[in-house]
């Protein structure tokens, strides 16, 4: 996944107070669009140091946290192993670069992931490939916010134009909502956050 070395290179020192509590707002985002998932089956994609799967742990069967880094995943397992939480497991893979057939689960989501991710519509091909029929898709990201510029990150997202790439490949009852905003959000800009779901 993009910035996978930047990621490596601060995996340690990631989890600072501002990532905490944004992380913690979107966990309570995605909570209220789960539906009977406690025996339901998710992976946390792009999952850093597991700051959203673990608030979200227990609201399911299993969390797989899944990352292209390597020093992130040693974070997350180092939290698995001292919080001795019995429904988790980890698994470093790049969706950019190939597929998983054999894996499937019934939700998936991703909190300020697809921004790092410069050619979005494979990889949620491919997310929509591992979900099971009726699985959803949750996606916590910036809206688009032009006062941004960078070479690394997407500078945001149009809700509806995001639904339009998500329809195309097949996913249906889309809906999305803003549920966060705060000055020095991104990237130094005052931005606002939104949640989408989406079903297979």
């Amino acid at each position: 996944m993009g910035n996978t070395d930047q990621f490596d290179r601060i995996a340690e020192r990631y989890d600072t107070p501002e990532r905490i509590h944004v992380a913690k707002v979107s966990a309570d985002a995605i909570r209220k669009y789960l539906v009977d998932a406690k025996t339901k089956h998710a992976i946390d994609f792009g999952c850093g140091t597991g700051l959203v799967g673990l608030d979200l742990a227990t609201e399911f069967a299993s969390v797989l946290f899944l990352d292209t880094s390597p020093n992130m995943i040693e974070q997350i397992k180092q939290k698995i192993a001292d919080l001795s939480i019995s429904n988790a497991d980890t698994l470093c893979f790049d969706f950019e670069k190939e597929s998983l057939p054999e894996l499937h689960v019934d939700y998936i989501f991703m909190v300020q992931v697809l921004l790092h991710i410069p050619d979005i519509q494979p990889v949620l091909t491919r997310l929509f490939d591992v979900l099971k029929e009726g699985g959803h898709l949750l996606i916590v990201d910036f809206d688009k916010n032009d006062n941004i510029a960078s070479d690394l990150v997407h500078n945001g997202f149009h809700q509806l134009e995001l639904a339009g790439t998500l329809q195309e490949i097949g996913y249906q009852d889309i809906r999305s909502e803003v549920f966060y905003s705060a000055d020095n959000l991104f990237m130094g800009q005052e931005a606002s956050m939104f949640i989408l779901d989406c079903r297979k």
